[in-house]
């Protein structure tokens, strides 16, 4: 997409607006895949939870992917999208066994984190196979809110439980079909990543009827200039070598499997604001936008540095700007950040917006959710409308006080 298309898309749909480039996920997930090519059978799950617009699930369903959720509406979700229930994997943390019986129901293959559950499961359940979620007590990195590997998390059975998990499948008499790892988002050292895939396979040779190997995801993208990212295809070299050696050692071809999400659709995203107003306080500029961490979230959540374009003005002379948003509480998006000159009504375009931002938008403030647009072979196409006032009250229940 060029800058004179994302103008047009604020243009046609008016700001703040996401805009997805299809053309980058597609890109993405070739690049995945081809990464894997030396190994017979590996299959993809998208994690819906990055970014779960239907339209977005269709296009990568169309490309052959599967699909990973984490709750019984994005099962829905990825069956609305027309995805096979084979082609769909709830791994969900903490639910009720409930939620676990209707996604049994609807036939998708069922992941499950505890013993507890996997107890009830089996015991009421024994002839449905299921995925087992090692937690390997490996850090992906160093940020705890995106690390679900360590040894204080709340995800997965830990591997020193391996004693616990063979008493209960020999007990209920469960097949165990699969066995998943997921250490957390921003992998950096592939070395560390292999270190936990040797404990998965290790866990693994404790069952005789396994399908696939699940190794979760949290490859790192670049999120500025000269920000390094996962090398997958080192990466993709390293493990599929080892992942062979293993199966000739398990005496059996098994699937590779991935659940990737802010590989597949981060880089491809766009956030698109408006700038309202340009404030000069005594030590900074601020560059006040028609958004805010309702809307985007993750520079306040995470600490993430998303780059910046002012992409009205690309040529301007270069100044140090705070952006904020409109939220009457604290909401930057970016400190001291040097940017082409901004005036009042620019077009701001916010990077690597693709994954985890829609999705944990919310109606703070009781502001409206924004746009969503897929830039599809050279064209724009509305896949969410811009939310009204009468969304924001239709759940609303009045009384006569």
């Amino acid at each position: 997409m060029t800058r004179q298309d994302l103008l047009s898309v604020v243009q046609d749909f008016e700001s703040p607006v996401y805009v997805y480039n299809a053309s980058k996920i597609e890109a993405q997930y070739k690049r995945l895949n081809n990464a894997f090519k030396k190994v017979k059978k590996v299959k993809i799950h998208y994690a819906v939870k990055a970014l779960s617009n239907i339209s977005v699930l269709k296009l990568l369903r169309s490309l052959g992917s599967g699909m990973d959720t984490v709750s019984i509406q994005e099962v829905r979700m990825a069956l609305e999208a027309g995805v096979a229930p084979e082609d769909i994997i709830f791994t969900p943390n903490g639910v009720s066994m409930e939620e676990i019986e209707r996604a049994a129901g609807l036939g998708v293959q069922i992941n499950i984190d505890n013993l507890s559950f996997l107890e009830q499961f089996g015991t009421k359940y024994p002839e449905i196979p299921v995925c087992i979620r090692i937690n390997p007590h490996v850090m992906a990195g160093g940020n705890t809110n995106i690390s679900v590997g360590h040894i204080d998390s709340k995800f997965g059975i830990s591997i020193h439980q391996m004693p616990h998990i063979k008493r209960i499948v020999e007990n209920t008499n469960m097949t165990i079909n699969g066995i998943h790892m997921h250490t957390g988002s921003d992998i950096l050292d592939i070395d560390v990543f292999l270190y936990a895939s040797e404990i998965l396979f290790r866990s693994a040779m404790h069952f005789d009827n396994l399908e696939f190997i699940d190794f979760g995801s949290g490859f790192k993208v670049p999120y500025k200039e000269g920000d390094i990212e996962t090398n997958i295809e080192e990466f993709g070299e390293k493990l599929s070598e080892r992942f062979n050696a293993f199966c000739k050692t398990y005496g059996k071809e098994l699937t590779l499997a991935f659940e990737p999400g802010k590989f597949l659709v981060s880089e491809a995203g766009k956030f698109l604001v408006n700038v309202n107003v340009i404030k000069q306080t005594t030590s900074t500029v601020f560059a006040q936008v028609d958004s805010g961490f309702n809307h985007f979230i993750r520079p306040m959540l995470y600490g993430s540095q998303h780059t910046i374009e002012n992409i009205s003005n690309p040529k301007g002379r270069e100044r140090f700007y705070s952006v904020v948003g409109y939220i009457c509480e604290t909401d930057t998006f970016a400190n001291n950040r040097r940017i082409a000159e901004i005036r009042e009504g620019d077009v701001l375009a916010f990077g690597n917006a693709g994954a985890y931002c829609f999705t944990m938008a919310s109606n703070y403030n009781s502001r409206y959710r924004p746009a969503e647009v897929l830039w599809h072979k050279g064209k724009a196409h509305l896949i969410r409308k811009r939310e009204t006032f009468e969304d924001i009250i239709r759940n609303q229940v009045p009384v006569e006080l």
